[in-house]
């Protein structure tokens, strides 16, 4: 009977030491518990973890029960030092029946300043035969108290959970520094210092970012394609409070609108055909971080709907249930639309710009900031020159020609230009005449001169018509690979094909036609 209630308590102490190391990943609580679990379940008077310092090659108490913080603190062992650094050095448990009468027993914690009587059990914590430490623990035995063998057998157990605990903490560990390493660079790469620009038109927008950083507000980015709205976004996250959150993207022009709505909001199994399995949606996986919304210009007016509840209440529904789910997200929206016409001709809701528009940040075209220009031809040039192993420069006359131009795709232009240059040349030292044609074109003097707003509007509509025919035939009047020479959306295309009027039948028939 006695032994049958002795393999009772055995049990109970394996489950509750496997229970308390997997409730979270802290060392020391989690050790010192499985410590207190031996000690009440089967009468050992104290235990302690030793683990071997891979550094000083030191063994160290991390968890005991039974010791006072200062006696932790004095239980040190070399390797070969005591009966602790003996276990470690051979890797073979030890018994000692009576610590009083053992001389290697150092007793170095000072915790049993009466020693005889007290047994003493050291055992290894190994894993694939790798030693990370020992287990040690204190009994009184008795005749009811169970037999030696029988608690070396429970502490091998043990050590066994403990060992798989520890690598699984030191995975853990080294996968929260480099989570950690991440977000510093992450931070450190979008922070203000990083975002290159010492033009005063940048610098206003940089002290707008300043501002809205530390804030939780929503913040809607406006300015043409290529200004780097996405950028601007990213430096609010990440030199927020939200950093260690989520930072989520979505182009709202890229997808079709039954498509988006699953890609923003998710859906159940079975909302429609082919849902075989529940989906998480953008704003929930956002949750205590950022979504950033680009070309929200382009966004259906029945998910505008929704996406105003969004912000007003903070919730929304999966595609296919009812059930309303918070979602704690910083919505930073961006557009190159003139948001206020597509609000007066209805194609925008009012009441969701008003939502959005808490702080807006107008991007400057790179034409109007071209003090910048060298700060980023030099920043792509050494970018290139390094994931292309090449040492690409340009002359002074060269460097006048990219600051002459007027850049009608900004600043995403002028990084393929400079990737196109980099990887075409097989000179170190480019000069103008090394230069795409456009450059030293007509249409590249259209900014050089005052001119009032309504003639620059026409002059990039103009310059803008010109590079999609150029796209489309260079790319065989395939639109989805024109798209992505131009660096947008097949479906930004097609609305910019029929909003200049071009007639892609023509081009087929005629390949010289540019207007």
């Amino acid at each position: 009977m006695e032994s049958l209630e002795r393999k009772n308590r055995e049990l109970s102490a394996i489950l509750e030491v496997s229970r308390v190391l997997t409730a979270s990943f802290d060392l020391e609580e989690n050790l010192t518990a499985a410590m207190q679990a031996l000690s009440r379940l089967l009468e050992m008077q104290r235990g302690c973890v030793f683990l071997l310092d891979p550094v000083s090659r030191e063994l160290r108490i991390v968890a005991a029960h039974g010791l006072t913080r200062e006696e932790i603190k004095r239980g040190k062992y070399r390797i070969g030092e005591g009966i602790v650094g003996r276990v470690i050095g051979n890797g073979q448990p030890m018994f000692i029946p009576n610590i009083g009468e053992e001389p290697m027993f150092l007793n170095k914690t000072g915790s049993r300043p009466d020693k005889n009587g007290i047994s003493f059990l050291c055992v290894p914590i190994e894993l694939k035969d790798e030693i990370l430490g020992v287990i040690t623990a204190d009994r009184i035995y008795s005749a009811q108290a169970g037999g030696v063998d029988d608690d070396l057998r429970v502490l091998q157990i043990v050590s066994s959970l403990i060992a798989q605990f520890v690598k699984l903490w030191e995975n853990y560990r080294k996968s929260e520094e480099q989570r950690q390493s991440l977000e510093r660079q992450l931070q450190q790469h979008y922070s203000l210092p990083n975002v290159i620009g010492e033009s005063e038109r940048f610098q206003s927008v940089l002290k707008f970012v300043m501002k809205v950083a530390g804030t939780d507000t929503t913040v809607l980015l406006l300015g043409e394609s290529g200004t780097g709205k996405e950028l601007i976004a990213k430096t609010i996250h990440y030199q927020s409070p939200r950093a260690k959150g989520p930072y989520i993207a979505i182009n709202c022009a890229a997808l079709p609108e039954n498509l988006l709505e699953v890609e923003l909001f998710g859906s159940e199994r079975g909302a429609f055909t082919g849902a075989t399995e529940r989906r998480i949606g953008r704003f929930e996986l956002a949750d205590g971080g950022t979504i950033f919304l680009d070309e929200i210009g382009e966004l259906p007016l029945a998910l505008q709907a929704k996406l105003l509840r969004v912000l007003e209440g903070k919730t929304f529904e999966r595609v296919g249930s009812s059930k309303s789910i918070k979602s704690d997200v910083r919505i930073i929206a961006a557009t190159n639309r003139k948001i206020q016409e597509e609000v007066a001709r209805g194609a925008f809701r009012n009441d969701l710009y008003w939502r959005l528009n808490v702080v807006s940040i107008v991007l400057p075209a790179l034409r109007d900031r071209k003090k910048d220009i060298p700060l980023l031809l030099n920043f792509y040039v050494n970018k290139f020159n390094k994931a292309y192993s090449k040492q690409v420069n340009f002359t002074p006359e060269a460097m006048q020609e990219f600051i002459s131009y007027s850049w009608p795709g900004n600043v995403r232009e002028l990084a393929n230009t400079v990737e196109r240059l980099v990887i075409m040349t097989e000179k170190d030292l480019l000069d103008k005449e090394d230069l795409p044609y456009n450059f030293l074109s007509r249409a590249q003097t259209a900014y050089t001169a005052p001119i009032d707003d309504s003639s620059l509007s026409l002059e990039v509509e103009n310059l803008e018509r010109i590079r999609i025919i150029k796209a489309l035939k260079e790319n065989n009047m395939v639109q989805h690979r024109a798209a992505a020479t131009l660096g947008i959306t097949p479906r930004m295309l097609a609305y910019r094909i029929k909003k200049y009027g071009i007639n892609l039948d023509e081009l087929k028939r005629d390949s010289s036609v540019i207007s």
